[in-house]
Parts: structure tokens; sequence; C-alpha cells
């Protein structure tokens, strides 16, 4: 039995800020909610050295400048400002700074299990902090997480992994997928337009007639509003008209595709940062909350469902 309503607080796209994540976690008993939902794109990009220098004291670079941390206190300053810039810290000594200066599959590496270590932890806190509030919290992998970040999501004991699944989640169906279709980034995980069908079907297979349903499927869908990117040009630069950066839709057909064809009550989405939006493809609302994590700026989106209805939302940042 669907009750009369289910409130979901939806944000996407931290790319390993710590500081959206911690903000994540108390959101929904901020916002009175029903369950959280955090979609893909949830590890960080870069490995940030903090080498440590004779006398004890520390040095890293952070965008091309130098910063030195004297005590253990600006350590943990600068480690926080890394976290929360969506970077991991790392501890090192000049030997082993000078060997990931010479190589790069060794840097890789590193880079790799400071991010499932860093996931793990967080992992822990979620399911620590969520159990404890009695909030059902669902979670994906994006196209920038590496393959190790789902298996790390998967050992939750509170929180659920929905990678490639199709979720009971409340009064509501839920089909998850991360991947993204092909970028100009080359991501760890972009697959074609055809494997995106593919992987669609799939799920939509595993769907429960007539029971309502919710899509939370990383990459946007094609000409929706919510798919809206700055328009590269052959250099990877941004285009500009009367000196206002140019957007254009960058989203997914095969994704469209599915939404038309379902028609869920609810389709979710990130991938493009800044096209934040609520819009429709026939009788589905389609929602991107956007993202600004490199500020610690959490975006997110409450929304209410009534059975089969979306019966309101809005936008919100901490």
């Amino acid at each position: 039995m669907v009750k009369d309503e289910f409130t979901i607080y939806f944000a996407t796209d931290i790319h390993g800020s710590e500081r959206c994540f911690m903000k994540f976690l108390n959101a929904g008993k901020v916002y009175g909610v029903d369950a959280v939902i955090l979609g893909g794109d949830v590890t960080g990009k870069a490995l940030v050295p903090i080498v440590e220098q004779a006398g004890g004291t520390f040095k890293a670079n952070l965008f091309g400048k130098d910063e030195f941390a004297q005590d253990a206190a600006g350590l943990e300053e600068i480690e926080t400002r890394i976290r929360t810039l969506g970077f991991y810290p790392y501890r090192t000594t000049a030997e082993e700074y000078d060997r990931m200066v010479a190589d790069p599959e060794y840097v890789s590496t590193v880079f790799d299990e400071v991010m499932r270590r860093a996931t793990q932890r967080w992992v822990e806190i979620a399911d620590a902090r969520l159990e404890e509030a009695g909030l059902p919290c669902l979670v994906m992998p994006g196209n920038d997480d590496i393959p190790v970040v789902k298996d790390v999501l998967d050992e939750g004991r509170w929180v659920i992994q929905g990678e490639d699944h199709v979720i009971e989640f409340g009064p509501y169906q839920v089909l998850c997928l991360g991947y993204s279709t092909i970028t100009p980034w080359d991501s760890p995980r972009e697959i074609t337009e055809e494997d995106m069908a593919k992987r669609l079907d799939k799920l939509v297979e595993q769907i429960e007639p007539g029971k309502p349903v919710i899509f939370n499927v990383h990459n946007p869908p094609a000409d929706s509003g919510t798919d809206l990117a700055f328009k590269l040009s052959s250099d990877m630069k941004i285009e500009t008209a009367g000196g206002e950066p140019l957007r254009a839709p960058v989203g997914s057909h095969a994704v469209r595709t599915a939404i038309e064809t379902v028609q869920p009550v609810l389709a979710l989405h990130g991938h493009i940062h800044e096209s934040r939006a609520m819009t429709a493809i026939g009788r589905t609302k389609v929602c991107n909350p956007g993202s600004l994590y490199p500020d610690g700026t959490l975006q997110g989106v409450i929304i209410t469902l009534a059975r089969d209805k979306v019966k309101g939302f809005k936008f919100v940042t901490g």
C-alpha cells in the first residue's frame, strides 16, 4: 500500500567534497524528509601530496601555490581545506614524492588506494549517522567514480548501493544507473548510447508492474533542459556570445527514450553541474539539482511525492 506522501532529499555530484558530504548526511534531518538519495560522482578527482620537510614541517601545493604547515593544527587545516575542495590529502616523504613525480603508474596506484580508504570512511560515517536517524539512503557511483567505488559502497550496512538494480525504496521502486555516455573528459565509466540503451532495457525488465517508479540515472535525458552544458570549442574552451557563455544540450537519447517509454513518476539526474532545473517529459518530472561542490556548497532538491505524482518540489542550497 503506497502511503499518501513520501518526501525525498536528492543531491548529486559532490566529487569528493567532504563538506558537501557532511551536509548531505545532515540534510534529511534538517529538512524533515522520509529518505535521502545521493546520485553519482561521489569521489574526488585529484590527490594532493603533503610532503614532510626537514624539522617536521609539511608542504603542499594547491593551485600552483606552495602552502606550509608548521605544526599539527596547521597540517589539519590544510588537509581540511583539501577535502573541502573535493581532493584527497596524502602525507608523504620527500623520497616517495620523487617517486610519484617519476612514475605516473605509482601515482595512480596510490590515488586509487587513498580514494578507496576515503570512501570506506564515508560509508562508515553514513551508516552510523543515517541508521541512528532512521533515514533510508540510496547511493550509487557515477561516470567519474572508478569501479572499486561501487564495491566499497556495496559494503554499506545501512546505505544502499543502487547501481544496476531496481531498488525497493519506501513505497517506490527506484531504477539506478550511474554511467554516462561519451564525454570529452574520458572519465572512468563512459559507455556508448547503444550500451546505455541495453543497460536501461535490462533494468526496465526488472520493474514490477503496477508499482510507481523513480529513475535515478546519472546521465540526464537529451533535450530536456536538465542537460545544458557549457559549449566547448575544439581547444576545450567555453564558447561565448555577447560576453555570456553558450550552452548546448548534451544529454542521452537512450535515457530520454527510456523515460518516454516507462513514464516514471520522477527522474533524478546529475552529471551536468550547470543545468539545475525541474522539467517534464510527458507525465514524468525530470530533475537535476546541479552542483557547486568546489565551493563546499551543497545543492539539492526536496521532492514530495503523492502516490504516482510529484506533489511539490523545492531547490535548496546549503
